[in-house]
This record gives structure tokens, C-alpha cells and sequence, in this order.
């Protein structure tokens, strides 16, 4: 059988489309995990002693076929996406010609398949070296005028089978704009897609991009990206400043798990950054700066966002009702918490971290956070979580002393104060 595969390797590479089209699916139901002649996909990738590892026929040819007709590119990209759990083939997904065209072509909004290419994205983003190749990553673009899509700029390395470039051509001159900006706004565009394809900003809905930013946000550098104020319109260095982070953190009770768990895990990894806590939690009425850096910008308001999904269908008393954020005022009766535990106690952990300074505990204890907690323990049927609860209150709860004044040293990372326990697994890690 393995013979049989590998006679279909060279008419990937074949002129007629239909022939690429049937080796690729007779190739594609290899490359999941465990299937029997899955190896075929990684011999010759490995290097010996000093020689570094080079690319095979092979994986060059399907990351081609991503450019091919739509038959042939879907296959290609859903058997990289397969592929890409092995840390063997991050390398060659991720040269630069190639995460380039991957970007823009997510960020294309007539990119058929830009979805699949966003799970891409997101298998090879677990990678460190990845993140921070994204972090730095430029790509060009043409500015256009804005059509019904309201995207600003036409991504010139996108071009393929599935996303022709638009006719006629812009005549203006490509420029090299900073990636990630862009695939945040991408991201929130996504989210108004609607059944009727014909009404949406996006032919892909990008909710794997999460995913993408909560990788992104494990690292000291992927959390700065966030907190640092940037121009709201990636492509107008004119317009109002605005966090990153602002823009996603609405995402927490979005039908999608993928999306909204994405953005929890992103909210959480920026809260291990004790210096950016003031801007998270102020209202977007306020100017709020990150230390060190003296550039303000509104506030990400995120507290709302994060006591949502732990919010029921409580009565409160009047007076605990005015302690919490209007968002959180008068829920209706048919309010319903987050069902998935793993996002449940993600949210804790969140609030957890913005325990670890004096501001974080005082705005947290004048906004509600008791009363919403309160009624997600009696609710909760998960120990883990029941426990996280039962720290969060005990610091909200709990008395201050001269040792626990406000601190305005700007501390840059949360390290064990978020979760000192004697139980080992308990401790808050990063996502």
C-alpha cells in the first residue's frame, strides 16, 4: 500500500487539475494522526548532525496546491493542517514566502478557504518561534477604496485559484504593513458573518484566529502586542489610538467555542502582565496608560466581558446590583452561565491574576466580582473550579494590611502570586 501512495507522489505535480485533484485525496486520508502510512509525509525531512533539515518534494508540492482550484486547494490545506501537529514540518510551514501568503490570504475577504488556513495558522503558532516570527511579520498590501466589504486594502501575496486578485487592479503603489494588526481587525470582521453568504464582510468566519492570539499572548512580547496602544484602523496611523485587546475581548460569549474560548485564554495570558491590569479593567472612558511605556488609550473595560459567562439568572438585592457593571445589571431570567467548565475556570484564573496587585483586588471588591462568584459557586458542579472560586473570594474577601498597599512600582509579570498553593495543581499557568 505504501508502494501504491508514493506512485501518486508525482502527479501532485501534474498538469491537468483533475489528476492533482484524485492523488491528493487518495493521499489525504494519510496524513491524520495514527493513520498507517502516515510516515510518507515525513521521510527525508529529518537532518543529520550539523546539517540542517530540507524541504521534500512533497511538502514544497502541497504547500503549491494551497494556490491551486478550489478541489485541489482545500485537500492541500486541510492536509497540512492534519500535518502540522509535528514539529517536523513547523519549519517549512512557517519559511517566510509561505507564512506570507498564508497571512494574506486570510486576510483577503474573498479567500474561500480562509478558514482552513486559519487552523493552519493556529497549529503552527503552538510553536514559540513561529509566534514571534508573526509578531514581526509584514506583509504587502495595496490600500483600495472601501466596497461593501469595508476592507480597506487589497493583500498582494494572496492570490490563488480560490482568491483572485480584484478587477481592475489597483493602480496604487503596495506598501509593507505590520500583519497582526491587521488580523485582529480580520478576526472581529469575521464574527458579523451571517447564514446569507451573500451579506457577509468575510467569506470565512476566522474563529480559529483565537487561537492564533492566545499563542501569540504566552509569550512576554505576544502580551506587550496587546496592551500597546495602536491606531483602531491598522491601515490609518491618523486614527484614534486603541489596546488590541479591546477589540476581541467582546468575544466571551460568543456561540463558538473555538472563538470564545480563544479569547479567554488571550484575556488571561495579558493578566500575567501585573502593569497592564489598571488598563484592562478601567472603563473605555478612561486614558489609561501600560508602564513604562506614557502613551494613553481607553481602557479595555474587560471585567464586563469576564463576568458574563459566570453570571445566572440571580435576583440581587438592589444594593449588590448597583455594585456591578451595567452589563450586569438586571440579567433576564433566562440567562445562562458559560456550559464549559474548561472556559468556566479560565475566567477564574483571570480574575485570579488581577488579584495579584492592590488596584487589581480594589476594583475587582467595588464591582461586583463577589456577588457574581457568589452565585457561581453555588451553581458549580466542578471541584477544580469550586476551589478557584473559593481563592478568588478569600482574596476579595479578605483584609488588607500595611504590607499589601497599593503598589505603584509597575511590576511587569505575574510570577507565583497568582498561585501560591500547596497543591501543585492548582497553580494558574499560562495558556
Amino acid at each position: 500500500m505504501e508502494t501504491q501512495l508514493k506512485e501518486l507522489l508525482p502527479f501532485l505535480r501534474d498538469r491537468n487539475p483533475q489528476v492533482r485533484q484524485i492523488a491528493l485525496s487518495n493521499l489525504l486520508g494519510q496524513t491524520p494522526k495514527d493513520s498507517p502510512h502516515r510516515s510518507i509525509f515525513f521521510q527525508g525531512l529529518q537532518g543529520g548532525g550539523l546539517q540542517k533539515p530540507k524541504e521534500t518534494d512533497l511538502i514544497r508540492d502541497l504547500k503549491l496546491l494551497c494556490r491551486d482550484q478550489l478541489a485541489v486547494a482545500h485537500d492541500a490545506f486541510r492536509a497540512l493542517v492534519n500535518l502540522s501537529d509535528s514539529p517536523l514540518l513547523v519549519p517549512f510551514l512557517t519559511e517566510p514566502s509561505f507564512l506570507a501568503f498564508l497571512v494574506s490570504y486570510i486576510l483577503n475577504p474573498d479567500a474561500i478557504l480562509a478558514d482552513l488556513a486559519s487552523m493552519l495558522l493556529s497549529n503552527v503558532t503552538s510553536s514559540s518561534s513561529t509566534c514571534a516570527a508573526l509578531l514581526n511579520l509584514k506583509i504587502s498590501v495595496i490600500p483600495t477604496v472601501p466596497t461593501s466589504s469595508l476592507v480597506s486594502f487589497y493583500p498582494t501575496q494572496s492570490r490563488s485559484g480560490t482568491c483572485s486578485a480584484p478587477v481592475p487592479y489597483p493602480s496604487t503603489e503596495p506598501q509593507e504593513v505590520l500583519a497582526l494588526p491587521l488580523l485582529v481587525e480580520a478576526f472581529v470582521q469575521g464574527a458579523t458573518a451571517s447564514d446569507d453568504k451573500s451579506q457577509r464582510t468575510r467569506k470565512g468566519e476566522l474563529h480559529f484566529l483565537s487561537s492564533v492570539f492566545a499563542n501569540i499572548s504566552s509569550s512576554p512580547a505576544g502580551r506587550l502586542f496587546f496592551v500597546t496602544p495602536r491606531p483602531s484602523d491598522a491601515m490609518k496611523i491618523e486614527s484614534a489610538l486603541e489596546y488590541p485587546l479591546a477589540k476581541i475581548v467582546v468575544f466571551t460569549e460568543h456561540k463558538d467555542t473555538i472563538r470564545r474560548g480563544g479569547v479567554a485564554s488571550t484575556i488571561k495570558n495579558c493578566a500575567f502582565q501585573a502593569s497592564a491590569h489598571q488598563a484592562i479593567l478601567s472603563p473605555d472612558i478612561e486614558e489609561v496608560t501600560v508602564s513604562p511605556s506614557t502613551v494613553a488609550a481607553p481602557g479595555v473595560d474587560a471585567l464586563p466581558y469576564l463576568l458574563l459567562p459566570l453570571a445566572g439568572p440571580e435576583e440581587l438585592d438592589l444594593e449588590d446590583q448597583e455594585k456591578l457593571p451595567s452589563a450586569l445589571q438586571l440579567l433576564p431570567p433566562t440567562k445562562k452561565r458559560e456550559a464549559d467548565s474548561v472556559l468556566r475556570l479560565t475566567h477564574v484564573d483571570t480574575l485570579l491574576l488581577f488579584c495579584t496587585t492592590r488596584w487589581g483586588r480594589d476594583y475587582l471588591r467595588s464591582n461586583g466580582v463577589y456577588e457574581i462568584v457568589r452565585g457561581a459557586h453555588m451553581e458549580e458542579t466542578v471541584d477544580e473550579v469550586s476551589e478557584h472560586i473559593e481563592r478568588l473570594v478569600q482574596l476579595i474577601k479578605g483584609a488588607e494590611g500595611p504590607e499589601t498597599a497599593p503598589d505603584t512600582s509597575g511590576i511587569e509579570e505575574v510570577k507565583d502570586e497568582a498561585s501560591e498553593s500547596d497543591d501543585e495543581d492548582n497553580r494558574i499557568e499560562e495558556v
